[in-house]
């Protein structure tokens, strides 16, 4: 399968087989995240392999994804990792500020993201099935307990790997034209969705399975009615981030 192929055929697997990764799977997956780029080559994250089924159970518990999280071959955790970096420059005899402040979040945040889409990418090139489970930040304090997690590490998500057993149809993107432009962001056309939203709500009438009545915007409008998650900047602030610099 091609590249872009396998890119656009992606779906988020909550169906699993009860089979383990194997320690040869799990190591090419963790060359893949490893691969990714890197802001000044900072490598900023750790990945957690949950082995522990008892903590895997917790963690399943607080992100409200038991079904698969139990059940997929391996769960991986991705830390926002700075923490070695805080090694170095105590080593150092240096100050941790430059450490602390948002931008050096920002980076550990990218670095981290893209080492999770490297290893999605290599898991579905196997015919693997993954999902995100950003849900672990329901409880980030208890899962930080729970992982040992030292000062200047945010745990970001997780990410279910296994075989599928199910699989949902592809969800319809916006159209290209919805989310790019050539220089300047657009003052006009990015809201207009009227046809996307057509086609999203022909998608969730028709998709196989968790049929619902809805299109895109008004799955949006109800998604940022309220505020969720408002303790993740007090834990990233206990952490030893400063946000406002």
């Amino acid at each position: 399968m091609d590249l872009l192929n396998q890119m656009q055929h992606h779906v988020s697997v909550r169906d699993f087989e009860a089979t383990s990764l194997s320690d040869e799977v799990k190591t090419k997956l963790f060359q893949a995240a490893q691969s990714g780029s890197s802001s000044n080559f900072v490598q900023a994250f750790t990945i957690l392999d949950i082995k522990d089924q008892l903590v895997r159970n917790e963690l399943a518990e607080i992100s409200q994804s038991a079904a698969y999280v139990k059940k997929s071959g391996g769960f991986f955790v991705f830390v926002a990792d700075l923490n070695r970096q805080a090694q170095i420059l105590k080593a150092n005899h240096q100050s941790l500020a430059p450490l602390k402040n948002l931008e050096s979040f920002l980076v550990a945040t990218v670095d981290t993201t893209i080492a999770a889409q490297n290893m999605a990418l290599m898991a579905e090139s196997m015919g693997l099935g993954i999902c995100y489970i950003g849900g672990i930040r329901n409880n980030l304090a208890r899962v930080a307990e729970l992982l040992n997690l030292p000062a200047l590490t945010v745990p970001l998500f997780g990410m279910t790997i296994g075989i599928p057993t199910v699989k949902n149809e592809v969800k319809p993107r916006l159209p290209l034209n919805q989310f790019t432009a050539v220089d300047q962001y657009p003052r006009t056309g990015f809201t207009e969705l009227k046809d996307y939203d057509q086609a999203v709500h022909q998608y969730y009438l028709h998709r196989s399975s968790h049929q619902k009545d809805t299109t895109w915007t008004q799955t949006q409008a109800t998604f940022f009615a309220e505020l969720r998650r408002p303790k993740v900047a007090q834990f990233v602030k206990k952490q030893g981030f400063e946000l406002v610099k």
